[in-house]
């Protein structure tokens, strides 16, 4: 579910760019909001909170920021010597922000949620805590917020039905959000029931109350309200109307309401605030259309209007301002309620102590609407004609009013406090966090980690699948799927027809592979294939094509069975591995094994060349084709890349002469019956073996560094340890599963992304992790060593790292097998084995010649 997030981030992200250009123009402020929305913050803009253990406060637009005043307040109350950070989303809500949260150590936009984007400018800032204000929930932020080990608290939190019904479609997703949130602060009871509907533990919900209640920015004093109405124009007034936060749709119902008014308080004035400020010219035109003379707050800034010419109707198309208007009305509506967007805050106006109308469409503030209409502190209207009765009715009885308003401030007055409760909590909560063990020596990149690839692979083999979406993504897959396979079998009958011609090398050639993508363990099939060949007395060498490798070129001799001429990076991972293990096995890599395999003839006397991950590599003739099959993962999910992680058709069985089940001791009852069936079933001639991948010692990771074929210690003495087992490998599971199997206790398991490169800073983290857990020693691959950074291999660690040697054995067919691999190489080669290749050493070698790879290394170096 992430990748399809990220997938429709991404899109939106590209066809949104004209409506960004447009806005650009039109929107005072918004360049400088999608330029630090990217990450491009002005200079110095977070120097007093990037990596200072800030409190990171986000409140998306103007009502989150009105939440948000009295919270930061608070926060420095308690926290008095931690910086503060507010971020936002809109341009209305980053002018408000700066205009009334003056306790802030900085204001900024919100990183777009885009990949890499906002885990990037999070990893910049790295806050003690991150408080999403209400339900202000990002996938991508809190991905990287938990890879980081940043605690999340939800304040005055608030779910919709809207929401509840949208967040459910998310899935795994959501899932993966409400895990990342350690505190639930809600504003009322249906909020704290709605997350819990949503997944949240209820441990972690509590109710704290609206913080809006809390506000004082909006407080105005009696000259500051004279100056306002002053400003205005309205001091000649024979009462207010104010509607805040007007939709379209909503000013006709309140010009009818107005025209109502004016009929027995002639001097009656309104004030409108329209939601959108890019709407103002048009509820200007609609003012003037009914028969009112309308002016503009900004307007009446420039050119005041003298007395006795004072507008009727003054358009509040300022940004902010409206908390502090609302001091003036006398009758209050407040907008988004008479058309179905879910209503608007009441608690602005209800600060003030108005009387307050609004339409029935209010479940967006459900608890907050309940809560004054119960106590008759609001009166709720369907239409317009009931919009008009009862501002009428308030005008024209102002005993009834008054009641309203007292009614309304002793609402205010009984709900304050959910701030300081919210600065309470996050106290208690960051002491447990900090405090907790496992967060003493907290590690801040090793959590476990997936990646596109990884996240692709559980989607393609998802069993179950929700949404119309994710079918449409799946579909087009699949569509891709048949493009795929249908270039595979024309470049196969190319092949075969000779239209696409075969080379052939002058030795006995072996290919080794799969047909699906993934560890299905060709490296160590690979590895004792060789030695066995080599046992028997063939000079053998592997070819290797160097996937992921630095060197480029057209042959590359990573060993020459001797020593080592390359280090891993530049071999590839698998390469290296091979040539750590295989004295007296020379391991070439390059794309074209034809030229390599001619290289390992002329030079080392090649008589077998065994092409690991050659299945697919059609340009070269082999004598044997030698097919994996994981009986852990068998034939992947069915379906052919894109769709499915085949690599070809499996009907392609039909050319292995051998199919090597590995992995056989960890498969699930019946794999092995529904694998020998399908090989059957496409190719009655193959010979089937079975193997099993086998711990055969454990070396410290810098003796297995320096050393080509070491002993290391024997598998035993890991039984019963204390380990933390770390893997960027394609199986993961089955390596753990070889650790439990001997004995040893895994405490902690971090797993990251196929091949992926360590650093310096990951490791030490993963040794911090290790020693606050306990751990007695760290387990990693061999995938994994070739990885990790030559500066802390030669590090002394104060937890003994090792690196697990596996091999491969085979099981069932074994003596079948090799009976038939020496029937084969003898009739290929015309001759029974004589020299090993130590006995007889080509030239070019013995004699102090260099591969062409160039760059030798000293004996024994890695």
């Amino acid at each position: 579910m992430q990748l399809l997030y990220n997938i429709a981030a991404i899109i939106v992200g590209v066809l949104i760019i004209p409506v960004f250009m447009v806005r650009a123009v039109r929107e005072k402020g918004f360049v400088e909001r999608i330029k630090q929305s990217l990450g491009f913050f002005p200079p110095h803009a977070l120097d007093k909170v990037a990596n200072k253990d800030c409190i990171w406060v986000h409140a998306a637009s103007v009502g989150e920021i009105v939440a948000t005043s009295p919270l930061i307040k608070e926060f420095r109350r308690e926290f008095p010597t931690s910086p503060i950070l507010v971020s936002v989303v809109t341009t209305s809500g980053y002018e408000m922000a700066n205009r009334i949260i003056k306790d802030a150590d900085a204001i900024i936009y919100f990183p777009l949620d885009l990949p890499w984007l906002a885990g990037h400018v999070l990893k910049r800032i790295r806050p003690r805590v991150y408080l999403p204000v209400e339900t202000e929930l990002w996938p991508n932020f809190l991905k990287t917020a938990r890879e980081l080990h940043v605690p999340v608290m939800m304040v005055n939190g608030r779910i919709s039905d809207k929401s509840v019904k949208q967040y459910k479609h998310l899935h795994s997703l959501l899932h993966d959000m409400i895990g990342t949130v350690k505190q639930f602060a809600m504003q009322s009871p249906i909020d704290a029931d709605y997350i819990k509907r949503l997944g949240a533990p209820p441990e972690l919900v509590i109710v704290t109350g609206n913080t809006k209640f809390d506000q004082t920015y909006t407080d105005v004093s009696p000259e500051e309200k004279e100056r306002i109405l002053t400003e205005m124009c309205l001091k000649n007034n024979d009462g207010i109307f104010l509607a805040g936060s007007s939709h379209r749709g909503e000013e006709e119902p309140v010009l009818e309401a107005f025209q109502a008014v004016r009929k027995n308080h002639p001097n009656a004035r309104l004030v409108i605030a329209p939601r959108e400020l890019l709407r103002t010219t048009e509820v200007v035109h609609l003012c003037k259309k009914a028969g009112f003379d309308t002016a503009t707050r900004t307007g009446l800034q420039k050119e005041p209007r003298a007395e006795g010419n004072e507008p009727d109707i003054v358009i509040l198309d300022t940004i902010g301002e409206l908390g502090k208007v609302y001091s003036i009305g006398d009758v209050v509506y407040v907008g988004g309620s008479l058309v179905p967007h879910g209503g608007h805050n009441i608690l602005e106006p209800a600060a003030h102590g108005k009387a307050i109308i609004v339409g029935h469409h209010m479940f967006n503030f459900k608890d907050t609407y309940a809560l004054f209409k119960n106590r008759n502190a609001c009166i709720t209207v369907k239409n317009g004609k009931q919009l008009a009765e009862a501002v009428a009715k308030l005008f024209d009885d102002p005993a009834h009013r008054h009641r309203m308003e007292e009614e309304t401030r002793a609402i205010v007055q009984e709900n304050k406090g959910a701030s300081r409760k919210s600065a309470i909590i996050l106290r208690d909560m960051l002491d447990k966090f900090e405090n907790a063990p496992e967060n003493l020596h907290h590690v801040r990149s090793t959590q476990k980690i997936a990646n596109l690839q990884t996240y692709f692979i559980d989607l393609v083999h998802s069993k179950e699948v929700h949404g119309v979406f994710l079918h449409l993504i799946l579909g087009i897959l699949y569509i891709f799927s048949l493009i795929y396979a249908s270039l595979v079998n024309l470049k196969l009958w190319g092949y075969s027809a000779g239209i696409l011609k075969r080379k052939r090398l002058g030795c006995f050639v072996i290919s080794l592979g799969n047909v699906t993508v993934g560890g299905t363990g060709k490296t160590p099939t690979a590895q004792r294939l060789a030695s066995d060949i080599r046992d028997m007395g063939y000079r053998v060498v592997i070819l290797n094509r160097g996937y992921r490798a630095k060197w480029h070129g057209e042959v590359g001799v990573v060993s020459d069975g001797r020593q080592l001429h390359m280090e891993a990076a530049e071999a590839g991972d698998e390469a290296y591995m091979l040539a750590k293990h295989l004295p007296n096995v020379p391991v070439l890599i390059g794309a074209e094994r034809a030229v390599t395999g001619q290289y390992a003839i002329d030079h080392f006397g090649a008589e077998v060349a065994i092409l690991d991950d050659g299945y697919q590599h059609w340009q070269l003739e082999r004598d044997m084709d030698i097919l994996l099959v994981d009986a852990v993962n068998v034939f992947g999910n069915g379906y052919i890349l894109p769709r499915g992680t085949l690599r070809e058709p499996i009907s392609h069985i039909r050319r292995a002469d051998v199919c090597l089940l590995t992995k056989v001791d960890q498969a699930a009852a019946g794999s092995r019956e529904y694998i020998n069936e399908t090989v059957k079933k496409y190719n009655d001639h193959a010979a089937i073996v079975e193997s099993i991948h086998q711990p055969r010692c454990f070396m410290p990771l810098y003796d297995w560094y320096m050393n080509i074929g070491g002993e290391g210690i024997d598998v035993r003495e890991m039984a019963g340890k204390r380990i933390v087992a770390v893997s960027a490998i394609g199986n993961p599971a089955s390596f753990e599963q070889t650790l439990s199997d001997i004995g040893a206790s895994i405490i902690e398991s971090l797993r990251y992304p196929d091949h992926h490169d360590y650093t310096a800073q990951e490791m030490r983290d993963v040794l911090e992790q290790a020693e606050a857990k306990g751990a007695e020693a760290i387990v990693i691959t061999e995938k994994d060593a070739v990885k990790i950074p030559a500066e802390v291999v030669k590090e002394h660690w104060p937890i003994p790292v090792y690196v697990i040697c596996v091999e491969v054995t085979f099981q069932a067919g074994r003596e079948e097998f090799l009976a038939t691999l020496q029937k084969r190489l003898t009739e290929r080669i015309g001759r029974m084995p004589k020299a090993t290749v130590t006995e007889e050493l080509p030239a070019s070698l013995s004699e102090g010649g260099e591969p062409r790879s160039g760059g030798g290394c000293g004996e024994g170096r890695a």
